[in-house]
C-alpha cells in the first residue's frame, strides 16, 4: 500500500511539473506562421507570409517535444532568452512532393505552407528544417524570430463559422482532435455533410486501433458551404466554385485529389481546436490524399469511401507510408535506397533495427518470400513506396497496400497506436 501510495503521488507531481511547463511557456492559444516555400527539385527557399493568432489550441500540453522525427520538414521553437527548445513537430508537404516531379526539374514554384503551435509568453526563434534526401539526415534552412507582443500578429478568425460535434469524448488536451472540412457542399447540403462527419466517426472506430481508442477522439466539422457542388476535374473540363478548391489531377495525377488553398484550409480549421485537418469532398468520384501532418482529403460517396478515409488517415495522423507498388500512380525512384525512410512502415534494411525488426518472429527470413506460408506474419516483403526493388513493406497485404483486406497489418496498427497515445498521454 506504502508503494502504490508513493507511485500515486509521484504521478501527480509528474503531471503538475509537465503541465507547469506548458504554463511556463505557452498561453491557451495558437501561433500560426504562414510562409511561402518555393524552389525547384533541387532548391528551396522560404520566405514569411504572414502570422496569425487563433483561440483554441487543441494539441497535448505535455509531449511538446517531437520524439518520432518523422516528416520531410521539423520544426523547433526556442525561447529566444534561455534558448531552451520548448517545443517541436515534423510534417511534410505539397512541395516536398512536387520536388519529385518532373516539372520540378525544370520550372520553379511555390506553395502556401504553415506551421502552428502554442503561442509562446515571450520571443522565440523558430528554427525550420528539410531532410536531405541523399543523407536523410535533417538540415536546418531558415530561422524566424517572433515577438509575441506584436502588434501585426492577426488574431481575427478571417473565415468564422459554426462547428457541429460530431463526436466528443473529452479534454483537446487529452484527445486526438480531429476537424472536418467541406468542399464542394452547398448551403442546401449542410445536413448531409452532418451526415457524412457521422459516418466519418462511424467508419474510424469500426478499424482497429481505434476502436479501442474511442474515448481519445474528438470529431468536429465545421459548417462552412460552398457555391457549387463537386470538385475541380480539370482533366474533364470541370471547375467548381467551393471553398478550399479542391481538385482531381494533383501533379497530373488523375485520382490524386488536393488542394493548393493553403490559407482557405488553415483559416477554416481555427475554428475548432484541433491536431489533425481532414477534408471531406462532396463527389462520389474516387479520389484523395494524405500528408503527415498536413492535411488529408478524400471524397464522401464513393463505395470504397470508409477505406480511403482510413487509409489516407494513416498518412497524416499516423506518418504511414503507402505500400503499394504496382499502382498506376507508383513510380519508380521515389526513395533513395541508400537511405533508411522516415515512414514506420517501410524500410530499405539500411537502418532495420529502427523499425519492426523486433516484431518478426525467429523462423521468418529477411527478406522475406511473397509465398502462401507467410502471408499472415509480419514479415519484410519486397515492393512498397511505389518500388518493386529496393523497398520493403512489412506484410503481404494491409490497408496501407491494397484494400482486399478490412484492417492495417500489426505494424501499422502498432505504430498508430503509438501516435495516438503520444497526442493523448
Amino acid at each position: 500500500m506504502k508503494t502504490k501510495s508513493l507511485i500515486t503521488v509521484f504521478l501527480v507531481f509528474f503531471s503538475f511539473s509537465v503541465f507547469a511547463q506548458f504554463d511556463r511557456w505557452f498561453e491557451d492559444k495558437t501561433l500560426r506562421i504562414d510562409y511561402q516555400h518555393s524552389g525547384t527539385d533541387s532548391t528551396e527557399f522560404y520566405a514569411v507570409d504572414e502570422l496569425r493568432e487563433e483561440p483554441y489550441w487543441g494539441g497535448s500540453r505535455t509531449n511538446l517535444i517531437d520524439t518520432f522525427q518523422y516528416g520531410k520538414y521539423y520544426f523547433e521553437v526556442f525561447d529566444l532568452e534561455s534558448d531552451s527548445l520548448i517545443y517541436s513537430r515534423g510534417y511534410s508537404s505539397l512541395f516536398g512532393e512536387w520536388q519529385t516531379t518532373a516539372e520540378a526539374k525544370t520550372r520553379r514554384k511555390s506553395f502556401s505552407e504553415s506551421v502552428v503551435f502554442p503561442y509562446p509568453k515571450n520571443d522565440v526563434r523558430v528554427d525550420f528544417f528539410s531532410r536531405n534526401d541523399e543523407s536523410g539526415e535533417l538540415e536546418k534552412k531558415f530561422e524566424y524570430e517572433v515577438d509575441p507582443d506584436n502588434y501585426f500578429i492577426n488574431p481575427q478568425l478571417r473565415m468564422q463559422h459554426p462547428v457541429y460535434d460530431a463526436y466528443i469524448a473529452g479534454d483537446p488536451s487529452h484527445c486526438v482532435d480531429i476537424i472536418i472540412l467541406p468542399d464542394g457542399y452547398t448551403e442546401e447540403e449542410m445536413e448531409q455533410f452532418k451526415l457524412d462527419c457521422n459516418n466519418f466517426a462511424n467508419h474510424l472506430f469500426s478499424f482497429s486501433p481505434y476502436d479501442q481508442n474511442k474515448d481519445k477522439f474528438n470529431i468536429r466539422g465545421v459548417l462552412v458551404p460552398s457555391k457549387q457542388s463537386g470538385g475541380d476535374k480539370p482533366a474533364e473540363g470541370i471547375w467548381k466554385h467551393t471553398i478550399v478548391s479542391s481538385s482531381y489531377s494533383t501533379f497530373d495525377s488523375e485520382r490524386y485529389c488536393m488542394t493548393l488553398d493553403n490559407k482557405a484550409v488553415r483559416d477554416l480549421a481555427a475554428n475548432a481546436p484541433y491536431d489533425q485537418i481532414y477534408i471531406l469532398l462532396n463527389d462520389p468520384k474516387y479520389g484523395g490524399g494524405g500528408i503527415y501532418n498536413f492535411y488529408c482529403l478524400s471524397v464522401n460517396s464513393n463505395q470504397q469511401a470508409a477505406k480511403i478515409f482510413i487509409h489516407e488517415f494513416g498518412h497524416g495522423f499516423a506518418g504511414l507510408g503507402d505500400e503499394y507498388y504496382n499502382s498506376e500512380v507508383a513510380y519508380d525512384g521515389f526513395y533513395n535506397e541508400e537511405v533508411e525512410p522516415w515512414e514506420p512502415n517501410l524500410t530499405t534494411l539500411v537502418d532495420f533495427e529502427s523499425k519492426w525488426k523486433g516484431m518478426l518472429a525467429d523462423t521468418v527470413p529477411v527478406p522475406t518470400p511473397n509465398s502462401p506460408e507467410y502471408q499472415n506474419v509480419i514479415g519484410v516483403f519486397e515492393g512498397g513506396g511505389y518500388e518493386n526493388e529496393g523497398v520493403y513493406r512489412p506484410a503481404y497485404n494491409c490497408l496501407m497496400n491494397t484494400f482486399f483486406l478490412d484492417n492495417f497489418c500489426e505494424v501499422c496498427k502498432y505504430n498508430i497506436q503509438k501516435m495516438i497515445d503520444f497526442y493523448t498521454d
